[in-house]
């Protein structure tokens, strides 16, 4: 098998794992058995045989078949890597909570300049003595509005002093 992250095809290594040791074993024991079977020419012999042939294809078939099973599951997982690989790379933004409530707020003082505004020019269309009184309050309004939004989007300042340890 080969790494995940592998993308060139690796050549074909014989490796010593406990898959072909065992293998390996079940064939010298069928040979054994083959020979011995042979020689002696009894019945049982030859059941030990038979036994034993039945062993080493039990033994290939779950090698080979979980060989074949671990293959597809690699192809698999390497699909979905492939798969995942341009939603990873469009880039994931993250937004913290501060983040977010600053923007929210921020959003919030917008919006009251907006009704100041439209108060201010509804009073002007009226031209009342109240009308001067609620433009100037909705400048106050506006004015102080505007300088706590400047002061959400300045970045802190940093500690200043002396630390104690």
């Amino acid at each position: 098998m080969e790494p995940l992250g592998s993308s060139a095809k690796q050549g074909r290594k014989i490796t010593l794992n406990a898959s072909t040791l065992a293998m390996s074993v079940m064939v010298i024991v069928l040979l054994v058995a083959v020979i011995f079977a042979a020689n002696s020419n009894e019945i049982v012999g030859w059941f030990v045989v038979v036994i034993s042939a039945g062993w080493l294809l039990l033994a290939g078939f779950m090698m080979f078949g979980l060989k074949r099973g671990a293959q597809k599951i690699n192809e698999s997982l390497r699909e979905a890597t492939v798969a995942a690989t341009p939603r990873a790379q469009a880039g994931a933004v993250v937004v913290d909570e501060a983040t977010s409530q600053r923007d929210m707020k921020l959003d919030h003082s917008f919006k009251i300049v907006q009704v100041q505004a439209r108060v201010i020019s509804e009073q002007r269309e009226l031209k009342t003595p109240e009308s001067e009184e609620m433009i100037d309050r909705a400048l106050d309004t506006i004015q102080m509005t505007a300088g706590n939004a400047r002061d959400m989007i300045k970045p802190a300042k940093p500690l200043d002093g002396e630390i104690i340890g």
